[in-house]
């Protein structure tokens, strides 16, 4: 399974971006999908995960009531929309598709990930 992330860039605090994910085989979705984050000098961090049916999503505590997670398994897809955007959510944002159906918050729960796309969110 390839991934190709897209929709980052370049927004002022309190704006809005939407990331897309898009998996080069439907067997993403059968799968739980996830975004997780990287900021310069620190790890990588959980962000949101959603079922292979769309439902149960998970938030990590920093973006919960802010992000919104969805996919759409005809074009075997993934999507964040990130509102009231701050500083600290400056990262290159990564999708990745879990090895089950259920979502995770864990990095080791994921075998497949993409190449990750650039959110710089300035004060």
């Amino acid at each position: 399974v390839q991934l190709q992330a897209s929709g980052g860039g370049l927004v002022q605090a309190g704006g809005s971006l939407r990331l897309s994910c898009a998996a080069s085989k439907r067997t993403a979705s059968n799968n739980a999908m996830g975004w997780f984050r990287q900021a310069p000098g620190k790890e990588r961090e959980f962000v949101a995960a959603i079922s292979w049916r769309g439902g149960g999503a998970l938030y990590s505590d920093s973006v919960r009531g802010r992000f919104t997670i969805s996919r759409d398994n005809a074009e075997s897809a993934v999507y964040l929309q990130m509102n009231s955007l701050k500083p600290e959510d400056t990262a290159v944002y990564y999708c990745a598709v879990a090895r089950l159906s259920v979502p995770s918050t864990s990095r080791s729960s994921y075998g497949y990930w993409g190449q990750g796309t650039l959110v710089t969110v300035s004060s």
